[in-house]
């Protein structure tokens, strides 16, 4: 029998709790399953129905500029003024962000910006190719596609705006084809005769269907030998140091390893290790129109409007906006419509009124730290507890080599990239 890396790994077997059932969460557990560790999934949702749900669906090898930018901050004035804005601030929680918005305003400076680049790179380099084997195993060809995607801009002009933007990408080895009005329409018809100037990545993809992407995944993570518990991880038992189980709603569970993969809501638990991280949530919108009047072949970018408009197996997915406002006020749908708006500027097919039965509206939680890098390390009080969380918008792409890395760690073994970036004392 030939000596794979899960039968290398055979006498070094771990029973491993991996907390959240989100794309990160099914691309670590997915990653640990075949390193021949015996896996279980805590969360009290379906797989998939967290922020993996509703996003914009896309691999983006492109996304390696942190949100933060050189005098992006300038830009926040306007945009919160701007009703259609892509920012919008509930001002009653303020005083509770205050602290991550300020770390979020140094993470701006252009050599933490040059650092955390490389380190995306690294994360984001080879997306789609780190994601296609488990998705190939799950049987989730259907839903996962390697077309590209593209940016739009109004002019010239636009994009020249945005030039230090694709200079720090270009920097990191991305690369791209610049599209002309006519080429940028025989590319996509359907886009406004106001869109004049494209940049097309071809190594990016998307799924047309991030549900049934991370549904394919858990199924086959159970297929394979794995439990998933319907229940919520509210702490650790450990012995010393050293793990014992993880505390749930439902009880202990016996472990000798666990990840904790849960989004935004991570945060309790990782304080609950010693290490108190400034995770917060970007609340991010969708809308969908099912039976849409248009259906872009690639994912758009409105660079200007700062949303994203994705082909779906169930219609047209608007998706974007940053609302900060915590875990527990109640959506604003209006963020939602906004969205609606602004994309009939950049497909005129689009109808001005949807009766209500065409459109869905989801809200969900992006797991945001201020220097918009995850955390990807052990946890301060145990050896036997590491952290996979704080993706922001980049999830869906980084997933695969998220799950690469913790296999890495659990084993023993040396990463294939360098995650001091990801640590979590950066913040300390």
């Amino acid at each position: 029998m030939p000596v794979t890396r899960a039968n290398a790994m055979s006498k070094e077997n771990k029973k491993v709790a991996v907390i959240g059932a989100g794309i990160i969460g099914m691309a670590v557990a997915s990653c640990l399953q075949r390193d021949g560790h015996d896996i279980f999934v805590v969360d009290p949702n379906e797989p998939g129905l967290g922020a993996s749900f509703g996003n914009a669906g896309v691999f983006g090898t492109s996304s390696v500029a942190p949100m933060s930018m050189p005098g992006a901050i300038r830009q926040v004035p306007k945009w919160l003024s701007d009703p259609y804005g892509p920012l919008a601030v509930r001002w009653s929680y303020l005083p509770f962000i205050a602290g991550w918005l300020a770390r979020y305003i140094a993470a701006g400076r252009p050599d933490r910006v040059e650092r955390q680049a490389r380190a995306l790179r690294d994360m984001l380099g080879r997306a789609v190719d780190n994601l296609a084997p488990l998705v190939e195993a799950a049987e989730a060809t259907a839903v996962f596609h390697r077309n590209g995607s593209l940016f739009i801009y109004r002019s010239a002009e636009g994009f020249a705006k945005d030039r230090q933007t694709w200079d720090l990408r270009a920097r990191n080895g991305v690369q791209w084809e610049e599209l002309d009005a006519a080429a940028l329409r025989q590319f996509e018809p359907s886009l406004s005769s106001n869109c004049t100037y494209g940049i097309l990545v071809r190594t990016n993809g998307h799924t047309s269907n991030p549900h049934a992407l991370v549904t394919c995944l858990a199924q086959n993570l159970i297929k394979r030998g794995a439990t998933i518990h319907r229940t919520a991880a509210i702490g650790f038992v450990l012995d010393g140091d050293r793990l014992r189980a993880i505390r749930t709603t439902q009880g202990e569970i016996p472990v000798d390893a666990a990840v904790v993969a849960a989004g935004a809501f991570s945060r309790p638990l990782s304080r609950q290790l010693g290490d108190r991280l400034p995770l917060e949530t970007e609340r991010g919108y969708h809308i969908m129109i099912s039976d849409p009047e248009v259906r872009p072949k690639v994912p758009i970018a409105d660079q200007e409007a700062k949303f994203v408009a994705t082909p779906m197996d169930t219609g047209l997915r608007l998706a974007g906006t940053v609302e900060l406002a915590g875990l527990n006020a109640p959506p604003n749908w209006e963020r939602s419509r906004i969205l609606l708006h602004q994309a009939r500027g950049l497909f005129p097919a689009l109808r001005d009124n949807y009766p209500e039965d065409r459109l869905s509206l989801w809200m969900g939680h992006r797991p945001s730290l201020p220097d918009s890098l995850p955390v990807i390390d052990r946890s301060k009080r145990s050896p036997d507890v590491f952290y996979a969380f704080g993706h922001g918008h980049v999830g869906m792409a980084s997933s695969g080599m998220t799950g690469m890395v913790l296999a890495d760690l659990i084993a023993g073994r040396r990463p294939t990239i360098d995650i001091t970036p990801f640590r979590a004392n950066r913040f300390a």
